[in-house]
């Protein structure tokens, strides 16, 4: 008789433990999942990285061109440099505008990261009047180049169908821009 109750108690007790086992299990399921959750809403693939670069890099080298520009529109003595740096300035703050739209959009936010271009402002504020507009005119050269490479980059590795349209709409006008900025520069020469 001592042995049944004895063999009630060992079937309890594994009873008891495929329970524990089993709650266990089950909630070891639970928190990957809520880990694994909490993981993905801070993780970035590189695409999204990429395009994070885009929007701080495109925003920075905007807002540089547009600084310099309204410097040449207040210190060039030429009338052709003047009305050149008016329309890129227009452009640039069209285009500074759509990206901070995106951006913001996209819950990213717009630092300004890059320090290089106060220098050159500097450079092109402490300029010579007769050394002025081709400084100006190097500087824009320079400056748009990078902003069509930016867009023409972020064109090949993205399929992001707003900033595909950006690029569509933009990447004729800079290269307009640069064109003239060039024509002029030679004139000037």
């Amino acid at each position: 008789m001592k042995a049944i109750p004895s063999l009630k108690a060992a079937y309890f007790r594994v009873f008891f433990l495929f329970v524990l086992v089993l709650c266990a299990t089950s909630c070891r399921k639970i928190n990957p999942i809520e880990n694994n959750f909490k993981n993905q809403a801070f993780a970035k693939n590189d695409r999204e990285e990429t395009e994070v670069f885009f929007f701080i890099s495109t925003a920075n080298i905007s807002k540089s061109i547009i600084s310099k520009s309204q410097i040449a529109q207040k210190k060039s003595s030429d009338v052709i440099v003047q009305e050149l740096s008016k329309r890129i300035e227009v452009q640039e703050n069209q285009l500074l505008e759509e990206i901070t739209k995106m951006a913001t959009s996209k819950l990213i936010v717009i630092t300004e990261i890059n320090a290089t271009h106060k220098r050159d402002l500097y450079n092109l504020i402490d300029a010579s009047s007769n050394d002025f507009n081709n400084i100006y005119l190097d500087a824009m050269t320079e400056a748009i180049c990078d902003q069509i490479e930016l867009l023409e980059t972020i064109s090949r590795e993205t399929n992001d169908k707003e900033i595909l349209e950006l690029v569509l709409r933009f990447l004729p006008q800079q290269y307009r821009l640069l064109r003239e900025t060039e024509r002029i520069k030679k004139q000037n020469e």
